[in-house]
This record gives structure tokens, C-alpha cells and sequence, in this order.
């Protein structure tokens, strides 16, 4: 148990180290910031960066890296990007300049729009297909028990038992057919929500 948790703790930290030995040895600093400006992460990444190579005793180079960055940026801040980030549902950290978020951030925002429409229909979709699979699963549990209750040779304790547990599964069902209805009418607002977004974006974007 103690060497699985060892396991799992070190798998975390190192998802979380954003440069691998080899990279920080190789000490491509300014590819590393066109890489990361290219995907819009802010400075600060840099810190990032100097705390993975730090355990390897190798220390940034922020010259080259911001420099590289910025040219990074000029593919990122565009109105196209902005647009595929916002569809992504992506984070802007607020990297471009402000002549360059006139393009980048109408376009992200109206990206972004469409992405949430879209997540909240792919929630209420999922949410009522749980529902009608867990009143499918109850309805089967109910008839299971109805028969057993009718079996022969059952004492009165295991009689009340079985009607008991009858009594929970409908209740169990009307609950179902409750989120199953309320699922299905957040569907349709969602379903609504998807098609007036395209609507309005058609025309400005490929949608």
C-alpha cells in the first residue's frame, strides 16, 4: 500500500514538471518560449521551467526565452487563434497587446460561447442518459423483487423485507423519472442554446 501511494505521488509530481532532464540539459531556451508563447502561456511559465531544472542544477536563460516568446505570441494573437482557443475552451491569460486582442479577443469570446452551449448540451445529454439507464436498472430490480415476493416458503420478516426494498426501488424510480424529465428539459434549452450561437456566428466563423 505504501509503495503504491510512493507510486501514485511520484506519477503526480511528475505530471506536473513542465521540462524533462533532457530538456533542461539541452538548454534550448529559446525554442522553449516560441513554444510556449505559440500557446499562449503567460511569463510566468518561465518560472515553471526554472523550478523542473532546478533539481538538475540548470538555470534559464530569460533572454532568450522571453525573446522567443514574443515571437511566439505574434502566431498566437491572431483573430483565427483566437477563435480555435475559444472553441477549445481553452484559458486566456491575457498575453496579447492591446492592438492585438482587438483581432484575438472578439473571436476567442465568441469561440468560447459556442464551446460552453455545446458542454452544457453534452451534460444534459449525458445526465439523461444516466437517468433513463438507472430507471432501466431499477425497473429491472423491481421485478426481481416483485417475483421473489412471491415466492413460496418466506417467513414474515423476509416478507416485509422484500417490501420494504419494493417500496425503496420505486421511490428510487420516481427519482429517476424526475431527473430523467428535468435532463430532458435542460436538453432541449441547451439543444436551443447550440443552434441560436451557430445562427449568430454564421458567416464569421466555420461553424
Amino acid at each position: 500500500m505504501i509503495a503504491g501511494s510512493a507510486f501514485a505521488a511520484a506519477a503526480l509530481l511528475s505530471s506536473c514538471t513542465t521540462m524533462s532532464k533532457d530538456e533542461c540539459l539541452a538548454g534550448a531556451w529559446g525554442e522553449k518560449g516560441y513554444a510556449d508563447g505559440a500557446s499562449g502561456y503567460p511569463m510566468t511559465r518561465l518560472d515553471d521551467h526554472a523550478k523542473a531544472c532546478a533539481k538538475f542544477q540548470i538555470a534559464p536563460n530569460p533572454a532568450a526565452y522571453g525573446s522567443a516568446r514574443e515571437d511566439g505570441l505574434r502566431t498566437y494573437c491572431t483573430f483565427q487563434r483566437g477563435w480555435e482557443e475559444g472553441r477549445a475552451g481553452n484559458t486566456y491569460h491575457g498575453v496579447c497587446r492591446p492592438e492585438e486582442e482587438q483581432a484575438f479577443l472578439p473571436a476567442y469570446r465568441d469561440g468560447r460561447m459556442l464551446h460552453d452551449v455545446e458542454d452544457a448540451y453534452e451534460t444534459a445529454e449525458s445526465a439523461l442518459n444516466s437517468a433513463e439507464a438507472r430507471i432501466e436498472n431499477r425497473e429491472d430490480k423491481l421485478e426481481a423483487k416483485e417475483l421473489e415476493l412471491r415466492g413460496e416458503g418466506l417467513t414474515d420478516e423476509e416478507r416485509e423485507r422484500i417490501r420494504n426494498r419494493i417500496r425503496e426501488v420505486r421511490g428510487e424510480i420516481r427519482d429517476a423519472r424526475r431527473n430523467a424529465r428535468e435532463a430532458r428539459d435542460a436538453l432541449d434549452q441547451a439543444e436551443w442554446d447550440v443552434r441560436r450561437v451557430r445562427r449568430e456566428l454564421s458567416g464569421r466563423y466555420p461553424v
